[in-house]
């Protein structure tokens, strides 16, 4: 075999490689797409990557039984879009003033960063509940967004980002030129983190868009309730044998994420890479 076959052997290896985990990764959402225009009969009697006719009638039944889908997507939305706007901003603004300044204390405030990412969050539901509940936010979505302010997963990210592009000199330059610290933020080092933003923003809003622990905790208001809580509901006794419709209200659930992730994935793939690598 001359080395050129050799090669050419490889990157076949490579490719079908690659597409076995490609598939593997698309064939769970495949799946419940597809379940949602079958029936429950259809669903019951196997396994079918062929989309049925039924879902009309799986919507319709959605309908009767008043899943909102539209207030589900709007509710979650508002706290998805505003949790992430928040993160994406104070991180940064938090990850600047790490790599940028010396300051006493430093390290302390790395090693706080790290032991807060390790601390599992259900560690903190009680405290935080009991607390939401003496300044009166229960079944609101403030307890649901300002926290996102201080996201210690999120400062790291930025901060090993901004390891990766920082220069001095620039910075020095724009203080010499009467340029203020928040200008110099706004002005230079913003724009230079659109890479680590756009990549945390997806994974923020993700995160936030399937959140069910907290807001179930927080909301009562069925008008309030998010999408995922929404979700929940047809694993009721209502709900227990239409298979179809479950899948239905999955898939509505899961169509933004796609659509966000499909939209953003070009720049996901440049932040984790221009995030892992210094130099």
């Amino acid at each position: 075999m001359t080395e050129r076959q050799r090669l050419k052997s490889q990157r076949i290896l490579i490719y079908v490689f690659f597409a076995l985990l490609t598939f593997l990764s698309i064939a769970p959402f495949w799946v419940v797409l597809v379940n949602a225009t079958r029936s429950t009969e259809q669903i019951q009697q196997g396994f079918s990557l062929l989309p049925g006719s039924s879902f009309i009638k799986n919507w319709q039944f959605l309908k009767g039984k008043g899943f909102n889908i539209f207030q589900g997507y709007g509710n979650s939305f508002i706290i998805a879009a505003g949790s992430t706007i928040l993160s994406m901003y104070f991180s940064s603004l938090t990850a600047y003033a790490i790599t940028v300044y010396d300051f006493r204390g430093k390290k302390f405030v790395n090693g706080l960063i790290l032991f807060l990412i390790m601390m599992p969050p259900q560690v903190n539901i009680i405290g935080f509940y009991r607390f939401m509940g003496q300044l009166n936010l229960l079944n609101s979505y403030i307890p649901l967004i300002i926290p996102s302010i201080a996201s210690a997963s999120n400062v790291f990210f930025m901060q090993q980002y901004l390891e990766t592009i920082y220069q001095p000199a620039y910075l020095d330059s724009a203080r010499i030129d009467g340029a203020k610290e928040l200008k110099i933020f706004h002005s230079i080092i913003l724009p230079q983190m659109k890479p680590a933003i756009a990549t945390m923003s997806l994974f923020a809003f993700v995160q936030s868009w399937n959140n069910f622990l907290m807001p179930l905790i927080l909301i009562n208001d069925r008008g309030k309730y998010t999408l995922p809580m929404l979700v929940q509901l047809l694993t009721t006794d209502t709900y227990r044998t239409e298979y179809g419709s479950m899948y239905l209200g999955l898939g509505l659930a899961i169509i933004p994420l796609i659509i966000v992730y499909l939209f953003l994935s070009r720049e996901i793939v440049g932040g984790v890479t221009a995030g892992g690598i210094k130099g």
